[in-house]
């Protein structure tokens, strides 16, 4: 199905001053976006009003710095808040992901009057799309949408996917070069002529995301809203390593989730193997030993992720390269564990689950299939080897977005 949506606009949005808050905040919303999230998944209904419950709830706002009235909460927090949402419903903890990541474009190469005002609309309840990606390049860091000058002033042209948020947004930003071939973030108002997003995300997991198309024709764009992207990371910046926090933390929460429901199987719903002696499931030494090992993965997993955060706080505040270098370590850290904790947790619910779980009226293979998904937004292969040659060599990992 391929539909083109225009979001409601958000009224009010609660401006969220500190950490104890935020989370306060995420633990009331991932209280009410669990019940659902089945359902959701199964039918592919958009959460719309979700959305707009969890912008209102200041949510969206808390990456604004101090200075301009936002609570400029922790790495860690932010990454706690991504993983509680995620648990709830991973497509409602990955849809503000890049909200976030280009709420700190703004911070990182904004100018003061695009601070000003693109700090005050993720303040109001305003929310942050994503048209970066493009499919069919050579590789995904390839850019053919272009900004170009006419006599009626700047257009912008182009086609992205793998858009998640743009459909629920109010702000596109979308990448593109200028003439001079340099890249720039281009953020476009979610009405804009010219403009369309469309519903043909297909993917087997995340299936409520909307990652689908935006395409840009002849759109107008008002200087103000351009920002020099080539900038990101020149100097140093942490930009990378803040969009792959957010990622492990998505995969923390999905593995929760299959956590969960393992605990409620195994000890409400599973048989003992007749071999084991046993007359519950849960009383099954083998069984015992294998959900031993995904809990010590847990928190292991649960403490890289908040010293990751903690060393981003650290990148951030004083943005010398080697604590840019040392986030982006501790953060592929996390990574890895956070890959490996999902995807075992959800198979290993299956698996101990028995053939009931497998029925579909369940959905416990939701799981599965959102972990597999969203895992493979970026080549988690490719971190063991940045750390492993960070550690020995004393090499710089390469510094790249990854929405």
């Amino acid at each position: 199905m391929t539909l083109e949506y225009t979001p409601v606009r958000t009224a009010h949005a609660h401006v969220i001053r500190d950490d104890a808050e935020a989370l306060a905040a995420a633990r009331v919303l991932a209280d009410e976006f669990a019940p659902g999230a089945s359902e959701r998944d199964r039918g592919r209904r958009l959460p719309f009003d979700e959305v707009e419950r969890f912008s209102a709830s200041g949510l969206w706002g808390i990456t604004v710095p101090r200075a301009f009235g936002g609570g400029a909460v922790s790495h860690a927090t932010l990454a706690e808040v991504t993983a509680l949402v995620s648990e709830a419903d991973p497509a409602l903890g990955q849809i503000p992901q890049n909200h976030y990541c280009l709420v700190d474009a703004v911070r990182l190469i904004g100018n003061p009057a695009q601070q000003d005002f693109f700090f005050r609309e993720a303040l109001q309840g305003r929310r942050f799309g994503n048209a970066v990606s493009e499919s069919g390049g050579a590789n995904a860091k390839v850019v053919t949408a272009r900004l170009s000058r006419t006599p009626e002033g700047l257009r912008l042209n182009g086609r992205k996917f793998y858009s998640t948020g743009a459909i629920f947004a109010h702000w596109v930003p979308v990448a593109a070069k200028d003439e001079e071939d340099r890249q720039v973030l281009v953020y476009l108002p979610r009405e804009a002529p010219g403009l369309q997003v469309l519903d043909d995300w297909t993917g087997f997991g995340q299936r409520t995301t909307a990652s689908g198309t935006v395409t840009a024709e002849n759109v107008a764009v008002d200087p103000l809203h351009v920002l020099p992207r080539a900038q990101l990371f020149e100097p140093p910046t942490i930009h990378g390593p803040f969009a792959q926090l957010l990622h492990a933390a998505i995969d923390l929460g999905i593995g929760r989730a299959a956590m969960a429901d393992l605990r409620t199987w195994v000890r409400e719903r599973a048989r003992p193997w007749p071999d084991s002696g046993v007359a519950r499931a849960a009383d099954d030494p083998l069984t015992l030993s294998r959900v031993g090992e995904l809990v010590i993965q847990l928190h292991a997993a649960e403490a890289l992720l908040q010293r990751a955060g903690v060393r981003l706080d650290l990148a951030r505040d004083e943005a010398t390269p080697e604590h840019v270098t040392e986030s982006s370590i501790a953060v592929a850290e996390a990574k890895v564990l956070t890959t490996e904790f999902a995807l075992r947790a959800a198979t290993t619910l299956i698996e101990l689950g028995g053939t009931q779980s497998t029925l579909s009226e369940h959905n416990l293979d939701r799981h599965w299939r959102n972990a597999r998904t969203h895992t493979v937004h970026d080549p988690v292969r490719w971190k063991p080897h940045a750390v492993g040659n960070h550690w020995l060599n004393g090499t710089t990992p390469q510094r790249h977005a990854s929405l």
